[in-house]
């Protein structure tokens, strides 16, 4: 009996061990001890043996894009509870997020095994189809979520992918609508109705492209968009000040100053056009493209010294770039 007692009073102590260093250890790492993962992490502090509150962290920590953390959380709860379709699922487009293909089609397999109805799952394998350019297949998972779900508004913006993809764009605006209509808020159908209908030169694009700026103003491309529309029209000063906006809102937005350099170039405005692109170079230091025109600007202002140099640099970052080894054959002649 008495070695039994000692025998007991040591797994007591290795449990409250182990709880001891799974606390010290979050509270060294400073993102398990933020204010939306405390509670959580204490939750796991508590009983590190249920799934759910692994799960549950990793969500948070995914929100907080700490997604190597987040999929280590994962993982702990796949292996904890095999039987669940959502941490499978979860695992598997985490994975496909970060470009890793394989380990994300054996996850989302497990997760089909476990719910053949899961529709993260198959939505997800859509994504993979679609990535493979597989688009019947794609079609095929896409239509196992709709016919359970009419209004799913992922189902029907991937369905929208997989028909601009095959050129049919009619029919991508059609779903793309449908999304829109099913989900007022879905930012990137509002997106892709913009291009798409400023491909077709159809003002209506902009529009959409301006809805989908208000719902996300951290994120300028729609007015960057909406610049591009102006400008293939020469519509210059409207460009202009879609680009200005980029700008105001993003300052470190390059493609936006390197569009005006462009059409500061067709101007004539060449000390305007070499200084957009100049904060372009610092921004971007490797843009093989702003330096070639920050050269080109110089040699029409007949400076072939500073031309020489661009096209110099352009040709160290891309090495192919035709027109920058035409102009330093030029400047240096």
């Amino acid at each position: 009996m008495k070695n039994y007692i000692i025998f007991t009073l040591l797994l007591a102590c290795a449990s409250m061990s182990c709880r001891q260093h799974s606390a010290s250890s979050a509270e060294s790492n400073p993102i398990l001890n933020q204010p939306s993962i405390k509670p959580l992490t204490e939750a796991i502090a508590a009983d590190t043996t249920k799934a759910d509150a692994w799960f549950k962290r990793g969500l948070a920590l995914q929100r907080l894009q700490e997604d190597s953390l987040a999929l280590d959380d994962f993982y702990r709860a796949a292996r904890m509870d095999t039987t669940k379709a959502e941490y499978a699922s979860t695992i598997g487009d985490l994975l496909f997020e970060h470009k890793d293909v394989s380990g994300s089609v054996k996850w989302l397999k497990r997760a089909l095994r476990h719910n053949p109805s899961d529709p993260k799952a198959h939505l997800k394998v859509a994504k993979l189809m679609l990535f493979s350019k597989d688009y019947p297949s794609a079609f095929k998972e896409i239509n196992i979520v709709l016919r359970q779900d009419t209004y799913n508004p992922e189902g029907y913006f991937l369905k929208g992918l997989v028909y601009k993809e095959l050129k049919d764009t009619g029919k991508a605006i059609s779903s793309f609508q449908t999304v829109i209509n099913v989900a007022p808020d879905y930012r990137e159908a509002a997106i892709q109705l913009g291009l798409l209908y400023t491909q077709r030169r159809d003002p209506l694009g902009l529009q959409y492209l301006e809805n989908a700026f208000k719902l996300d103003t951290t994120d300028v491309f729609p007015l960057y968009a909406k610049g591009l529309y102006y400008q293939q029209r020469e519509e210059y000063e409207a460009a202009k000040a879609q680009y200005s906006r980029c700008i105001l809102h993003d300052p470190q937005y390059a493609d936006a100053f390197f569009a005006n350099g462009y059409i500061l170039l067709q101007q004539d405005s060449l000390e305007k056009a070499r200084r957009q692109f100049d904060i372009v170079t610092r921004i971007a230091p490797t843009n093989a493209a702003a330096y070639y025109n920050r050269g080109l600007c110089s040699e029409l202002m007949d400076d072939k010294t500073a031309a020489a140099t661009d096209y110099r640099q352009a040709l160290t970052f891309d090495k192919n770039y035709k027109t920058a080894a035409e102009g330093l054959k030029r400047v240096a002649n």
